[in-house]
């Protein structure tokens, strides 16, 4: 999937690799974030992405596994775990009902 809107997102899954928790903290981060637009915030391993996801967040390096394992799911990659640029465009496009593209 190419993009989904802001207000149909209804959960959310950061996907890692290493498991070093980074991205658990990122997790936990969005979960204060978006728990107030009732979208729930998933951790899970990049092979193990589930069907329900509705926006895939990942690592740069992992976004080309993510998109194998939920080609259906809109997959953004990111660089930096906390502050990054592309994981803030999703937040705001989730709060104001945007367009979030893959």
């Amino acid at each position: 999937m190419g993009s989904i809107n802001g207000k149909d997102v209804k959960k959310v899954v950061v996907a890692c690799d290493a498991g070093m928790g980074s991205s658990v903290m990122l997790a936990s981060q969005l979960r204060k974030q978006l728990g107030k637009f009732s979208v729930a915030v998933e951790h899970t391993p990049v092979n193990s992405i589930p069907g329900d996801a509705d926006v895939v967040i990942t690592h740069g390096g992992l976004a080309a596994r993510a998109r194998a394992a939920a080609p259906d799911k809109v997959v953004v990659p990111f660089q930096v775990f906390l502050g990054d640029p592309a994981v803030t465009r999703v937040v705001k496009a989730i709060e104001k009902g945007e367009e979030i593209r893959g």
